[in-house]
């Protein structure tokens, strides 16, 4: 029997163990042996966790929970190669230089792509810039140009790239970046290679899975007997649509419940404009109050209404304006969204979601922005989102947060020059990072100051009772 062809997954965190891993395991169940996960990461975190799967053999228990609070238990197997961290990524290299390896997919976040609203690379982020020299290889395209160049040189074929992550067109930007990587580095050889020999379809990916704390493996021990040192937990609810655009082959994902189709762009774009934008509402409100879980957020009708504004008045009439017909009941989905967001066995944190603001004000919200601005409507319900964070990061400012903020493409030293200019408000405005087109613009700065105002009566509000 031919041995199973490889995925080769770069990220090896939560998310894609309660996700893709996840398809293809329910794939072999069904007696299809035909593919099988490696993974490992880029950089020297989750020691611990990587450690606990290679002593199990990559495999793990998955723990869902419905908002009714059934939970369920499974053990994965998936994932039969866990490949440790090395600086020289040699283990990732051979993985992905191999010939039965067909497909290389990836979450690395939102904000590890470093992409501006042109899909060119912010060049300024020391780690990127360090890969870009040759000195490191700690960003997706750096590892990347180093694996497939040893692909291209070992002649292993084809090969797709498969983003995983919330990223708008996800495979589009990521090769727009990746291409530019390469331009930049001046390896037309690779680059040529990567043009006729690779595809990235777009994908759109949906679980909340929060940071699983210790309880889960206690409750993973009392349901299974079994000590697992690397479970993972995440909601009932899972999705995965993806463009079907495999440049040398596939897993049959669809008979695992993928929709296989042809675009991906509606369901990525209420995704991310409903669901992505809606979490980070509730978590950077609930942090302003004093909240620390996402379903507290929800709890309260102040800030429920926030997100129920912001969908109702801006996005559904944005992306209506967008898609005849559009292909989701979007009243509907909004509201299993924010049902989903109350799910208090999650137990997820506004720390995990509100993670990475400098990546999701660009990315979730200016979009509905510029074209609410485009068609003369009322920016005032979306404008209520970045209002907050500017809230929550002149918290961080002044070391007030409650918990350490966590931002890749925030640029430390620009966020807090904002709070020592005399209008910080305007000087966040106007940061090109944040807002690409639309620094600068008159009327979202109006928004924004009225909004700004209404979050401060809403925290006063909610911390003086």
């Amino acid at each position: 029997m031919a041995n199973p062809l490889v995925i080769l997954h770069l990220g090896l965190g939560s998310f894609h163990r309660a996700h893709q891993a996840v398809y293809l395991h329910e794939l072999i169940k069904q007696g299809d042996q035909g593919w099988v996960l490696a993974g490992g990461n880029l950089r020297p975190d989750m020691a611990d966790t990587v450690a606990a799967l290679q002593r199990q053999g990559g495999a793990y228990t998955l723990e869902t929970v419905s908002p009714a609070g059934e939970r369920h238990y499974e053990r994965i197997t998936s994932i039969r190669r866990i490949i440790p961290y090395e600086p020289s990524l040699a283990g990732l290299i051979e993985v992905g230089a191999d010939p039965d390896t067909r497909i290389i997919s990836f979450t690395v976040t939102e904000a590890g792509y470093y992409l501006d609203s042109c899909n060119r690379l912010e060049t300024t982020y020391t780690e990127l810039a360090s890969d870009l020299a040759g000195t490191t290889q700690s960003t997706i395209y750096g590892a990347l140009a180093t694996i497939l160049n040893e692909r291209r040189r070992r002649g292993s074929g084809p090969v797709t790239l498969l983003n995983c992550d919330n990223l708008r067109s996800n495979g589009e930007r990521f090769m727009a970046g990746f291409e530019d990587f390469l331009a930049r580095r001046g390896e037309h050889v690779l680059l040529a290679w990567v043009k006729s020999s690779t595809s990235a379809p777009n994908d759109m990916v949906d679980r909340i899975t929060p940071r699983p704390l210790p309880e889960v493996a206690q409750r993973v021990k009392a349901a299974t007997g079994v000590d697992d040192d690397a479970p993972v937990m995440g909601e009932k609810f899972i999705q995965w649509v993806i463009e079907d655009h495999f440049i040398n082959g596939r897993p049959a994902w669809e008979k695992a419940g993928a929709e296989m189709v042809s675009s991906v762009l509606p369901y990525e774009e209420a995704k991310i404009r409903i669901l992505n934008s809606s979490h980070s509402c509730f978590a950077w409100a609930g942090t302003l109050i004093g909240l620390s879980y996402i379903h507290e957020g929800v709890a309260n009708s102040a800030i429920r209404k926030m997100a129920f504004d912001y969908v109702t008045d801006d996005v559904i009439p944005s992306l209506h304006a967008s898609t005849h017909p559009y292909p989701l009941d979007l009243g509907a989905y909004r509201d299993v969204v924010i049902d989903r967001f109350s799910n208090p066995h999650l137990r997820d944190t506004n720390q995990r979601v509100a993670a990475d603001g400098f990546a999701k004000i660009p990315g979730f919200l200016w979009p509905t922005i510029r074209e609410c601005l485009a068609r003369g409507a009322s920016v005032s319900a979306t404008a209520m989102l970045p209002a907050l964070f500017f809230e929550f990061l002149g918290r961080w400012h002044r070391g007030e947060l409650p918990f350490e903020y966590q931002d890749q493409g925030m640029d430390r030293a620009a966020a807090h020059a904002f709070f020592a200019e005399p209008d910080p408000l305007r000087a966040f405005a106007r940061d090109p990072i944040l807002w690409g087109p639309l620094a600068g613009n008159d009327q979202l700065l109006n928004a924004l100051r009225s909004q700004q105002r209404a979050v401060q009566s809403f925290v006063q509000g909610a911390t003086s009772g």
